[in-house]
């Protein structure tokens, strides 16, 4: 097996190019800025042949730069961008507004918007508490309760939301983020039951630890390379190897998953 250099990991996989998966469906992604999952996974949609996209974010220079990028990238030019809190009522109702005038409907929602950080329980303030969920798990409902009012009765449409493997597992410094992405799981389960009855996908991807920028601020650095040595092959996933997932979950090749949280990971949960 081919070795990473630097870590002595397997070689990381060639990049996969699209094969029309979302042809004709348009998307809405949330926290796409920057250069993290929710980029990726909106160039990957923008590759597997969505015929529109709305990017959304919260920092207006970042945005205009990942539209102005996803552009350049994929040469694909139906994509819109629209800055937005997921805290904010008001605002996600906006977007949500927005994305379905400019998408003439919005096929598929994928809700990556999150929040994390490190911090002891006892160390812990209400408003560093408070502040995970809300944008983690809060902002995930508000967007799915915004968005199954416009899918509802179209009777079809799918939401992805990006959960995480800490959902499930304990880990140190994490209580506030593990519950807001146990809450995203529980909320996909129970949400994806309710849709289901209006022909409404929502299914969720849980991620074990894939490297960006955000990341590495959020986290010391032995941390990462504690938890990337633990996968399976040495390494951290690449961004677009979670959006392949989310990509696959938002098309019609997940036609029967129903409230399903896939694993995007080499570890034990």
């Amino acid at each position: 097996m081919n070795e990473h250099p630097a870590t002595g990991a397997s070689a990381l996989p060639a990049y996969v190019p699209g094969h029309r998966l979302l042809a004709g469906k348009s998307v809405l992604v949330t926290a796409a800025a920057g250069a993290g999952i929710g980029y990726a996974t909106a160039r990957r949609c923008a590759e597997e042949g969505c015929r529109a996209l709305v990017v959304a974010d919260i920092h207006a220079r970042r945005l205009d730069e990942a539209v102005a990028r996803l552009k350049a990238e994929t040469g694909f030019q139906a994509i819109h961008g629209k800055l937005a809190d997921v805290t904010d009522e008001s605002q996600v109702q906006a977007l949500v507004d927005f994305a379905d005038e400019r998408l003439a409907g919005t096929d598929v929602l994928v809700n990556n918007a999150g929040l994390g950080g490190s911090k002891l329980v006892v160390e812990m303030s209400d408003e560093e508490w408070q502040r995970v969920l809300d944008v983690t798990l809060t902002g995930t409902f508000r967007m799915t309760r915004a968005m199954l009012r416009k899918m509802q009765p179209r009777g079809r449409g799918a939401i992805v939301n990006n959960a995480s493997v800490l959902g499930w597992r304990a880990q140190k410094e994490q209580a506030h983020y593990a519950a807001a992405k146990a809450g995203v799981m529980a909320l996909t389960r129970c949400s994806a039951l309710e849709a289901a009855e209006h022909g409404v996908r929502i299914n969720a991807v849980a991620p074990s630890i894939a490297l960006h920028d955000f990341l590495r601020k959020s986290a010391p650095q032995h941390l990462l390379d504690k938890l990337a040595a633990g996968e399976a092959f040495g390494r951290a996933a690449e961004v677009w190897e979670i959006a392949n997932v989310i990509v696959f979950l938002a098309s019609d090749y997940a036609s029967y998953l129903v409230g399903e949280v896939l694993s995007a990971s080499s570890q034990r949960a």
